[in-house]
């Protein structure tokens, strides 16, 4: 067994255990932390794959944002673990079956599988086919060069939609105290103080 093969199926088995110990876990913060540990695996077969940019992606982005704020989440709520556990035994029958179906549905796709004419595997992993450049280098060209105006505009698209989210959700309420920054930069200490004159044993 060569290192790649180990590799792969030590990426392998620990992407799929762990993303069953996501969903058989009882506490959710162990839930979110096999689930980062099923994104490092799946970043490690991208790797593997020759896809660099999309396994950094997947660390940067899943990892580092999407599941970080998963485990804060959870961590700050009040989870009721007993109900939770009610649920999760009323909708077991319906996951198994899910579950099922889609077994059998990725059991049908592998016994069709077959591979192109004139695809050469594991010969340059890391390089665009028909070039020497590399993937990240031919993605970047993409992106960037022939698909610049919508790359921005989805980047815009994305913005307008935070600006929206944060419109939609701000309310200013008059019975909360906010900052008033203009306040305090132009507060004259001369009218906001007074100064007591206060004798020895005379109280104010």
């Amino acid at each position: 067994m060569t290192a790649q093969i180990f590799a792969f199926y030590l990426f392998a088995i620990t992407c799929v255990a762990g993303g069953l110990f996501t969903v058989i876990a009882r506490n959710p913060v162990h839930s979110v932390l096999w689930l980062i540990l099923s994104f490092l695996s799946a970043a490690g077969l991208f790797v593997m794959l020759g896809a660099e940019f999309v396994a950094m992606l997947l660390i940067i982005v899943y990892v580092g944002a999407v599941a970080v704020l998963f485990l804060f989440v959870v961590m700050m709520l009040d989870v009721d673990f007993a109900e939770l556990k009610a649920e999760m035994a009323r909708y077991l029958p319906l996951g198994l079956l899910i579950g099922v179906v889609i077994l059998m549905q990725l059991a049908m796709a592998f016994g069709v599988w077959q591979t192109a004419d004139g695809v050469a595997l594991l010969t340059m992993p890391d390089a665009v086919a028909g070039g020497g450049e590399h993937n990240t280098d031919a993605l970047g060209r993409i992106l960037y060069d022939d698909y610049f105006l919508l790359f921005q505009l989805a980047g815009l698209v994305l913005l307008v939609a935070m600006i929206g989210a944060i419109v939609l959700t701000l309310r200013h309420r008059a019975d909360v105290k906010r900052q008033d920054i203009l306040q305090q930069m132009y507060r004259d200490p001369a009218a906001a103080m007074e100064l007591k004159d206060v004798k020895p044993g005379q109280g104010l």
